[in-house]
């Protein structure tokens, strides 16, 4: 029998624990997420996992709702598995290698082009299959932002598949490819000074269209938008300080200004994802400067959630 998806219950309760979330987060959760969780579950198929996924910038909590669906999903009877596009990306070797024979920001994990394509393809196609396969043993990779790295392949998670719903979280999903004209004009002075000649902007834009068939795949989508870009800089801070209380000296992984730098690299397809995104989305989420909802929509089907 499935537990009710109340606030109230026991798990919700140790799950707000466990991320350290405000109280205000149980009306949230109650108000937007249940329901979507419920919505989600009504969709699921018979025959093939369903895939979920989740856009929205840095610092917006994909990576916390896509845990809440999991762990709700499961309270209905559900067998979910939440993955990160941040955990596919290039070694540091890869990327130091690619920063060397192609542009040096490519040594900055970030843009497309900075992810192991082909690992990242081979996985989902493993964790998408039939769920009338027998039952198989799927290792996920895990990239550590502490380390910078992909870790060792004993650190990766290891899955037993197939999983009734797969949620994909990442900052870029779902953002097409810019036109010549776009890519034409620096978006910041980062650009202006870093990749003048726009070749870095330029790789990253024709990476971006090897992810567009594994992106139609997604069955589901839900987004997480930011009032504005300006908006990501405090909300990334606030990431950073998270993850530094977690680790073992307790000191930031990146300073203030570091991090100012860092969100430059995302800022050219952050913005274009807030208006190319939207119309493809099944579950709109508007979001204030301090992550509260405003309105929730359904811009591909036309209906509210």
């Amino acid at each position: 029998m499935s537990t009710p998806l109340t606030s109230g219950c026991d798990w919700f309760q140790r799950f707000r624990e466990r991320h350290q979330l405000p109280e205000s987060y149980a009306r949230t959760a109650e108000r937007y997420f249940f329901p979507l969780a419920s919505l989600i579950a009504q969709r699921c198929a018979s025959t093939r996992p369903l895939l979920v996924g989740i856009n929205g910038c840095q610092g917006s909590g994909k990576s916390t709702l896509a845990q809440l669906l999991v762990v709700a999903l499961e309270q209905l009877q559900l067998s979910a598995l939440a993955v990160s596009l941040d955990d596919f990306y290039l070694t540091r070797a890869q990327r130091q290698a690619l920063a060397a024979s192609t542009h040096p920001l490519l040594e900055t994990r970030g843009v497309p082009g900075t992810h192991d394509l082909a690992l990242m393809n081979a996985t989902f196609e493993s964790l998408l299959l039939a769920r009338d396969t027998r039952l198989r043993t799927i290792l996920v990779p895990v990239f550590s932002k502490a380390l910078d790295d992909r870790t060792d392949t004993a650190h990766w998670r290891v899955i037993e598949a197939p999983v009734d719903v797969v949620i994909w979280e990442g900052w870029c999903l779902g953002v097409p490819p810019q036109t010549e004209a776009q890519l034409s004009t620096a978006i910041n002075r980062f650009e202006e000074t870093e990749d003048p000649n726009g070749l870095w902007r330029g790789f990253a834009n024709e990476a971006l269209c090897e992810y567009q068939p594994l992106f139609d795949r997604v069955d589901h989508w839900i987004m997480l938008q930011a009032p504005n870009f300006d908006c990501v800089y405090q909300w990334r801070l606030e990431q950073e300080q998270k993850l530094a209380a977690q680790s073992t000296d307790g000191e930031m992984l990146m300073n203030p200004q570091q991090i100012m730098r860092f969100i430059q690299f995302y800022q050219r397809l952050t913005e274009w994802g807030f208006v190319s995104v939207p119309p493809r989305i099944d579950a709109l989420f508007t979001l204030d400067a301090e992550r509260r909802i405003q309105s929730v929509s359904s811009p591909r089907r036309e209906v509210r959630v």
